[in-house]
């Protein structure tokens, strides 16, 4: 690869991408600029700035993207209900998409040749990174440090942060008990002392909820109002995306609520195992699913319910820019189109349960299913034929069974 000239990182502030930053330098003599991201992971983003800045970088990039990260990335896989491997609520996969989409902005912005990112070669942020970066610009240079560099191991890392005056946080002197990755979806942790998944995460591992021992001895009940298939409002008040997952998140985990012990299988090849906190995430999945209990036919929901492992696989595999995931999200939108109303919930000790729901758009009809006189609304002996088409190949087939038999 031409060595590039100017290059936008995608930067934390963190030991790591420090090295890259001084690493992108010395291996390549180019000007880097830094890309940093207010994701709510929850740490303040401030510091990053000045490290930057005592690195010598010029151009120092900090956005906070909550609002665009829930509304046009969260929200739109919510609509699908969409689970990895029937547990895993995506929230580290979904965030990268939005990283790479700014990092190649700013790349045309600043006149930049290449990105850089700090995922290692083991892992799907790489893959995610970099299939995105493509998508929306196919010369971009991506530089991988992890898969270049000869900086293998933590001694290492911290020789090379030495060497070049990078500053050590003084508990990194030490090899970290485990990695963490945080949004305002959820946080994952990985590593280390979970690499085993014989022997249980520790309780320190877990920073955004309580243990649902330690939970509230009484349940909480909450509503939220959705409006096309997105939550709208907590209790009556509106308020925007990023505000209601917040909220959620602050509930959901003083109640306990979605935690995860997960051995996922990784798009390159290897299983790992991780623990994942999606308090908010759990709650809204929940009462999503409530909401369209309602409002969502029996045709589209079951088709769309079939749909959804693709399209979560197609998240988690880095492919949120690709036709299959638009045609896939056309189709769960449309779906949308009436789930709309209000969902009460019942948060207690690790779960959060749909209690009641309603809505001018639902297609529930108490006249078809009460077991009380219905008044005419629904003919009994109308199922008698029902049965008897939906049989004869049933009886055909046994027939032929019990013909062969003699």
């Amino acid at each position: 690869m031409t060595a590039p000239k100017k290059v936008v990182l995608a930067y934390s502030g963190g030991l790591d991408t420090s090295i890259i930053l001084k690493w992108l330098e010395t291996e390549y003599g180019c000007e880097v600029v830094t890309f940093t991201a207010d994701l709510g992971q929850g740490e303040e983003l401030e510091p990053a700035r000045a490290k930057a800045e005592l690195m010598g970088v010029k151009d120092i990039y900090i956005e906070d993207v909550r609002e665009e990260f829930v509304r046009d990335f969260v929200f739109p896989m919510f609509r699908a209900n969409a689970v990895y491997e029937g547990l895993y609520l995506l929230g580290t996969s979904i965030a990268r998409p939005l990283i790479s989409k700014r990092l190649i902005e700013i790349a045309e912005e600043v006149g930049a040749d290449a990105i850089a990112h700090g995922a290692t070669g083991k892992g799907n942020d790489q893959v995610r990174f970099e299939l995105a970066a493509y998508a929306l610009n196919p010369d971009i240079k991506v530089i991988a440090p992890w898969r270049e560099w000869d900086l293998s191991s933590r001694t290492k890392l911290l020789d090379f942060a030495e060497q070049h005056q990078i500053p050590i946080a003084k508990d990194k002197r030490g090899e970290a008990p485990f990695s963490v990755d945080a949004n305002l979806l959820h946080t994952s942790s990985e590593g280390k002392v979970l690499e085993d998944p014989a022997v249980s995460a520790p309780e320190y591992v877990y920073q955004r909820t309580v243990s649902p021992e330690e939970a509230p001895n009484e349940a909480e009940f909450m509503e939220i109002g959705f409006k096309r298939g997105d939550a709208v409002s907590i209790n009556g008040e509106e308020m925007s995306p990023a505000t209601i997952l917040t909220k959620l998140n602050e509930v959901g985990g003083k109640h306990g609520i979605g935690r995860l012990d997960f051995v996922e299988n990784r798009f390159v090849g290897m299983k790992s195992r991780g623990i994942y906190e999606t308090p908010g995430g759990t709650v809204l999945l929940e009462a999503h699913r409530g909401i369209e209990q309602i409002t969502l036919d029996s045709g589209a929901s079951h088709l769309k319910d079939s749909l959804m492992p693709r399209y979560a696989e197609l998240i988690y595999n880095g492919f949120w820019f690709s036709p299959e995931r638009e045609m896939l999200q056309a189709a769960i939108d449309k779906s949308q189109e009436h789930v709309t109303g209000t969902v009460r919930l019942k948060l207690y000790k690790g779960s959060a349960t749909c209690v009641a729901r309603w809505s001018d758009h639902s297609l529930y009809s108490e006249a078809h299913v009460t077991f009380e006189d219905d008044a005419g609304a629904y003919d009994q002996k109308d199922a008698a034929g029902f049965i008897q088409l939906n049989a004869l190949r049933l009886k055909l087939l046994a027939a032929r069974a019990r013909h062969l038999k003699k």
